[in-house]
């Protein structure tokens, strides 16, 4: 598990929080579901682990959100910080929040879990900024999904997929961000 200094080296808050940056982030990824307390924190967690063992020298701006306001300032549910738990990866640190605005121009990337939360943030999102939003799974194109399926309704299985899925597309995006830093 990463130190705490480790993950609040990558882990810089949306608005209100009171983390700031020492420096600007050399890449920005943002990663988004409809509540943000299932999907989005369990993958941040997971990007999170892996950008401190894997781009240790980087200054990775990491964070999440939701497109619906329903859980603000609630830590991610249970069943999901269980899940993460038991595959070493903390996420009691995370508090949902909704996307604002600013969020487009301030990240590189903003990840959807779904076409659905695409569609929403396609709707609020300023014209210059819609090539950042993309989808998740894009980053795994050999499970041949477009989707991270919402656990919310379900059982402790669905919470181990979103797992799985974070797993896989963190690998490709780490591959994605170190290529767009080597090129700099």
């Amino acid at each position: 598990m990463a130190s705490l200094v480790d993950r609040i080296r990558t882990r810089i808050t949306g608005k209100g929080k009171s983390r700031v940056p020492e420096r600007d982030p050399d890449y920005s990824v943002l990663f988004v579901c409809m509540g943000n307390i299932c999907r989005s924190p369990t993958v941040e967690g997971v990007f999170r682990e892996r950008v401190v063992a894997e781009l240790p020298d980087w200054f990775i701006q990491i964070d999440s959100a939701g497109t619906h306001a329903y859980h603000v300032g609630q830590p991610p549910d249970p069943r999901a910080q269980r899940a993460a738990e038991k595959r070493g990866i903390d996420l009691s640190d995370l508090r949902a929040r909704r996307i604002a605005e600013d969020d487009f121009s301030s990240f590189d990337l903003v990840l959807a879990m779904d076409p659905l939360n695409v569609a929403v943030m396609e709707d609020v999102c300023p014209p210059e900024h819609r090539e950042r939003i993309r989808l998740l799974m894009e980053f795994a194109p050999a499970l041949e999904r477009e989707d991270v399926p919402d656990p919310y309704y379900g059982g402790s299985v669905g919470f181990e997929y979103v797992l799985d899925l974070a797993e896989e597309a963190t690998a490709g995006l780490i591959t994605h961000v170190r290529s767009v830093l080597k090129s700099d």
